[in-house]
């Protein structure tokens, strides 16, 4: 593939790129909280750039990347792969800064911080794991503190003789005062090890099979310990703390039997009075909450009259097809305002532009939820947690719509 084109084609979501050269080597690797429009950045002319940026942009002949979820798990997976590959500018571009390195000592209860070694110290002092060097000073304490809160890891200097107030705050398990053994602090480590490392999908397998272990063995507290864990780990990987959402979004994606958890998800609504002025919206949820620089509104172009159903497929159509030339990334979940007719005729739209992506549908009366190829509604509890979530989105949307609908009467009524 033409190099251009390939830049042309990155996502526009986070993630790590990998610069190579002639030979295939990587020399380079960077995060970004857009993978396209960073690397776009170095080829701009009218960008001026130091002599070292200069030389590497010369040398680039290939690149690959990696997506991820959130920034902090593009700053995880970047020292990790510049520890793996040792790219030379990597170390050319450092302007003899002094980076944050996180450090976890060889104790009988390893103990966790960040570091930044003095400029004179042309290497790392022996005797400690070190990851790193971390470009963001600030995204490594953020990803630290929420780690810290899914595993309890010491940070005091020296070993304390009684528990301190890290303890009472639910951030440390207390070895100092034998509240934990040493075999389970040992895997408290080796699980940040593998989130430091990258390997998110080794410490899932790890938790999950931890967690039916337990619950097998009727631990069921514990078991729930480690669910959490999961579902803290998640929040950490999506770039948001909010842990409830996952509660909802799992349960959601078990009772509709989504590929993955919903973390973005798109939602559709048609405003209008008996056909006329008609308009349709779409709102964007990520993580739980709404993402208003992805909101879109839609007027009715090719439908005339009381047609609801015809209305939707326009603007479904409309908007995948876009993100379709645009190559832009996909929502995890469509939700649709409406029963079994409009997640019809929104999924017949999607068949026609090849693109698959989980769909349903909330009627508004009885709160049912419409999935295709199934005849009869799934029907939630009225108290449950992912019904909530459909429900807030779609209220979110109705609004959205009201609003929009509106505005557009009172500017064909002053008839601007």
């Amino acid at each position: 593939m033409d190099f251009k084109n390939k830049i042309l084609q990155l996502p526009l979501t986070s993630g790590v790129y990998l610069m190579k050269n002639a030979e295939g080597k990587v020399i380079y690797v960077g995060k970004a909280v857009s993978l396209r429009k960073r690397v776009q950045s170095y080829f701009r002319r009218s960008r001026s750039v130091d002599p070292k940026t200069g030389l590497l942009v010369t040398e680039v002949r290939d690149l690959d990347f990696v997506s991820t979820n959130s920034e902090a798990e593009a700053l995880i997976l970047e020292a990790s792969l510049i520890k793996e590959h040792k790219p030379r500018f990597n170390i050319d571009l450092r302007d003899d800064k002094s980076y944050p390195y996180i450090e976890i000592t060889r104790e009988k209860f390893p103990r966790i911080s960040i570091v930044r070694p003095t400029l004179k110290q042309k290497t790392l002092p022996r005797g400690s794991i070190f990851y790193g060097p971390y470009v963001e000073a600030r995204l490594v304490r953020e990803a630290l503190t929420i780690i810290r809160k899914i595993f309890h890891f010491r940070t005091c200097h020296p070993f304390p003789e009684r528990a301190c107030l890290d303890f009472h705050m639910g951030l440390c398990d207390a070895p100092c005062i034998h509240n934990i053994d040493e075999k389970a602090y040992a895997k408290i480590i080796r699980s940040v090890r593998l989130i430091l490392e990258g390997k998110k999908d080794v410490l899932y397998k790890n938790l999950h099979a931890e967690m039916e272990r337990l619950s097998r063995e009727k631990r069921y507290e514990e078991a729930a310990k480690v669910r959490d864990q999961i579902r803290a780990i998640g929040a950490l990987y999506s770039g948001t703390k909010d842990v409830n959402y996952f509660k909802e979004a799992e349960q959601l994606m078990r009772a509709l039997n989504l590929p993955r958890l919903p973390e973005r998800v798109e939602c559709f609504d048609i405003s209008n009075i008996h056909g006329n002025q008609a308009v349709g919206s779409m709102v964007s949820f990520f993580n739980g909450r709404p993402d208003k620089n992805n909101y879109r509104r839609f007027k009715i172009r090719e439908v005339e009259g009381i047609d609801d159903f015809r209305m939707i497929a326009e603007v479904v159509f409309r908007r995948y097809r876009r993100l379709k030339e645009e190559r832009s990334l996909f929502p995890d979940l469509i939700v649709v305002d409406g029963g079994k007719g409009q997640l019809s005729a929104a999924a017949g739209e999607l068949r026609k532009l090849e693109v698959d992506i989980p769909i349903v549908s909330l009627a508004k009366r009885e709160e049912e939820i419409f999935v295709p190829h199934r005849l009869t509604p799934v029907v939630l509890a009225h108290d449950s947690l992912g019904l909530k979530l459909l429900q807030r989105i779609r209220d979110e949307a109705h609004r959205f719509a009201i609003h929009y609908h509106r505005h557009k009467r009172g500017k064909d009524f002053l008839g601007t």
